[in-house]
């Protein structure tokens, strides 16, 4: 079922699969909308009840009109679907949204599996070159060249269709970041997360994540690290068995 959910004066694109599964909500990275999961989407109906949605300005869900947070709308997805408590799937900045949950709500996350997530309050080293050049490219619209960029930064597993498409939904969205409110830094608060945690990232992802998903999985009590060997910043497209996989292991009421 798909539908759209009010977030104040703005709506979301969401898909419920429904069914009578553990309910797993996932939360697609900000260089991709919710196609990203497209891989791997209908196995997963297989066992649980799936909803997935489109941040605002990705994909289905139309642009933000005024400031927002990456946190509330997804509260407010959990709330429309009557969700009280679900296992989650987030990538990149999806997992960031995941973690602040988990930290605001505990009770509503049963557990989560975090693809190369974005980890605030991390001390990332600055690059003002590539700063300099994406806002070049913002400047000008180049769409193309923002997408080309994307491919460069969080591609390096290769050149493939899909992962073009969905960056250009990313580039596309850019005009609703602007909007969207700083998420809150919380490196320093993962040891406060009780829920099964596991971590995933790809080898081939940027070399200052990797170094901040391991210190993130050392910290956060009982999280499970799981390296993707080749694998980039779109681990659904690059591997998706191994995530399916995963997933499956972790997000299981027998655990």
């Amino acid at each position: 079922m798909q539908t759209m959910v009010d977030v104040g004066t703005d709506t979301l694109w969401a898909e419920d699969s429904r069914g009578d599964g553990p309910v797993l909500v996932l939360v697609h990275e900000h260089v991709a909308d919710s196609r990203m999961w497209d891989p791997i989407w209908s196995q997963l109906c297989d066992i649980y009840r799936v909803i997935r949605y489109d941040a605002r300005g990705f994909g289905r869900s139309p642009a933000a009109t005024r400031e927002y947070s990456q946190l509330l709308d997804l509260i407010a997805v959990l709330d429309h679907f009557g969700v009280e408590q679900a296992y989650f799937a987030g990538c990149s900045g999806g997992g960031t949204t995941v973690i602040n949950l988990a930290l605001a709500e505990p009770a509503r996350v049963r557990g989560a599996v975090l693809l190369a997530p974005g980890i605030t309050g991390y001390p990332f080293p600055a690059e003002p070159e590539l700063d300099a050049e994406f806002d070049a490219l913002v400047a000008a619209g180049d769409e193309d060249g923002i997408v080309d960029l994307t491919i460069r930064i969080w591609g390096a597993s290769g050149p493939d269709p899909f992962v073009s498409d969905l960056a250009r939904s990313a580039a596309r969205a850019l005009s609703s970041a602007t909007l969207q409110r700083p998420d809150p830094p919380v490196f320093e608060r993962l040891a406060e997360i009780g829920a099964p945690s596991v971590i995933m990232v790809g080898t081939a992802d940027r070399p200052d994540l990797i170094k901040a998903n391991e210190q993130a999985a050392e910290r956060i009590p009982g999280c499970t690290l799981v390296l993707m060997p080749g694998v980039d910043h779109y681990p659904t497209v690059r591997a998706p068995d191994l995530v399916l996989d995963t997933i499956r292991d972790h997000c299981s009421p027998e655990r």
